[in-house]
């Protein structure tokens, strides 16, 4: 989780507040340099607490101030005293025992920092330990909103890629012979393909999703919070479903439209293939399908996971 070394707390209140929503925004993904390994343990020694393990797939790690690390409780003696739970541990990214590892090699995605992070009797007070519980077992927008942001990612990979395209067929590309037109853009094959590669269903949903998330955080005047959560989710997964499919046809239908110009490595219309193809990988959509279509048929709410 990367937190500017800028943000200011005023008081005990705020405090409270902030914990508990950094710890929803760690616990669904919203925000980047997680590490989020239930593997990772957490110990209690000597009046503090003591972190060991290692996280393979850590974003933002190489930009984060702060680090909330996923951790399990391995207190059997109930030395600690705290209840036995996974714990979000807030520790600084400078700390004694932390090793950053500069090792993502994803095909997209690359600027990310997603590398490895270790941890080796990383220190961590109890003041800086938040519950994971809480964080996903109540009724709120925290989750919906954290898929908002990825389906808005993917969306604006699927518009920049579509915007890209048309730029090169209009500046550089040929007709094919058969079209008899004098511009590629006349061609009315590939006048339809461009109709074809849609992305503004994909944005109207995202539009309609994030009011649907707006009023859940804010309550909207809803009586029923749990009808209201779930309706948000399940907006954020058809939006997901839409940017999702956008995303990768777009990116991929670019090079078919644009011709062998756009296979150069200098023009670099290949990263948003990649990014697309990268992200959309983040979270399997075939569950979003599960979700909505239990919703419709069983009148079934989605699960209170924090990833829908």
């Amino acid at each position: 989780m990367t937190l500017s070394k800028a943000t200011r707390i005023n008081s005990a209140a705020e405090a409270v507040s902030v914990a508990h929503d950094l710890a929803v925004d760690f616990a669904v993904g919203a925000l980047t340099g997680i590490v989020a390994d239930v593997t990772t343990t957490l110990r209690p020694v000597d009046g503090h607490f003591q972190i060991d393990g290692t996280k393979f797939y850590c974003t933002g790690s190489l930009f984060a101030d702060v680090f909330a690390v996923l951790t399990r409780l391995d207190d059997p003696g109930n030395e600690s005293g705290l209840p036995p739970d996974d714990y979000i541990a807030y520790v600084p990214a400078d700390s004694a025992g932390i090793r950053v590892i500069d090792d993502w090699d994803g095909l997209g995605q690359r600027t990310t920092g997603s590398g490895t992070v270790r941890f080796d009797g990383v220190v961590a007070r109890r003041d800086q330990l938040v519950p994971r519980a809480g964080a996903v077992n109540a009724a709120t927008g925290y989750g919906a909103f954290a898929q908002l942001l990825h389906a808005a990612i993917d969306a604006g990979i699927a518009r920049g890629a579509l915007e890209a395209a048309a730029r090169v067929v209009r500046a550089h590309s040929r007709p094919w012979f058969e079209a008899g037109v004098a511009r590629a853009i006349d061609d009315p094959l590939l006048i339809q393909r461009f109709g074809e590669l849609t992305v503004a269903a994909a944005e109207a949903q995202l539009v309609a999703a994030g009011v649907a998330v707006d009023a859940t955080i804010t309550g909207g005047g809803s009586a029923d919070p749990a009808a209201a959560s779930a309706k948000a989710s399940l907006s954020v997964a058809t939006a997901k479903i839409l940017a999702d499919k956008a995303a990768n046809e777009v990116s991929s239908g670019l090079f078919e439209v644009s011709g062998t110009r756009s296979a150069t490595a200098g023009l670099n219309l290949d990263h948003y293939w990649r990014d697309a193809r990268t992200h959309t990988l983040h979270d399997p959509v075939r569950w979003k399908y599960q979700h909505i279509g239990r919703a419709q048929l069983h009148g079934e709410p989605p699960p209170l996971h924090g990833v829908i």
